[in-house]
């Protein structure tokens, strides 16, 4: 069976003497790319995609546990090594959010970070009853994401009039399009997400009891 290794050269632990005796295919990760044995079996090679399907799914509550430390330890050095880690800084704020509205405890193994992302801005039981369902359903990211616009539109709240509206350049909203692309969030939602950690920020001390603490 195929093991996917992340090495330069050989997998951790192994020699590069032994590596090359080895019979056994491997396929090796490395900074540019993967290293897939000729003849490598479908079984494995498929099994290889489930294994990088979820590292690039860990990673990112990797990262956004990563910042969130090291802001809470490291506040007035923490940027200069995200810096140094060559990481893009809004892309880690996003983790970060999101991590920190769910706790280790509330994550759900079998959903992916996307989903988790999809129900972030909402209160946390809505987030739990919402998860406990695309986990016992198996729903896709789509699905969820569907219904959490059902969620907001079925929300009691007090209607808006024909004439309350914003006027915005369309630069703008060409810009939030492709930031919402890039995080792979619907617009609508993304739109909302943003607004919602923006009063959040701004009314931190009414939340800072319920843990919904989201400056980064």
């Amino acid at each position: 069976m195929a093991e996917l290794t992340r090495s330069n050269d050989v997998a951790p632990g192994v020699t590069p003497q032994s590596a090359v005796r080895s019979p056994i295919p491997r396929v090796r990760m490395t900074g540019i790319g993967l290293q897939i044995p000729v003849g490598l079996r479908y079984d494995e090679w498929e099994k290889t995609g489930r294994q990088l399907s979820g590292i690039a799914d860990s990673s990112a509550w990797w990262l956004g546990d990563w910042l969130v430390f090291g802001k809470t330890n490291y506040s007035d050095r923490y940027q200069l090594a995200i810096q140094n880690a060559g990481l893009r800084y809004q892309t880690l704020r996003n983790y970060a959010w999101v991590a920190r509205r769910f706790e280790m405890s509330r994550r759900r193994p079998k959903l992916t970070f996307k989903h988790h992302t999809e129900v972030a801005s909402l209160p946390f039981q809505e987030q739990d009853r919402l998860l406990d369902q695309a986990e016992q359903e198996m729903w896709t990211t789509k699905q969820l994401r569907n219904a959490v616009a059902q969620c907001h539109s079925t929300q009691s709240e007090r209607p808006v009039h024909a004439n309350s509206r914003i006027d915005v350049p369309k630069n703008r909203v060409g810009k939030w399009r492709e930031a919402a692309d890039r995080v792979g969030v619907d617009f609508d939602q993304w739109v909302l997400t943003m607004l919602d950690r923006a009063a959040t920020e701004v009314l931190v001390p009414d939340y800072a009891d319920h843990g919904a603490e989201l400056h980064v």
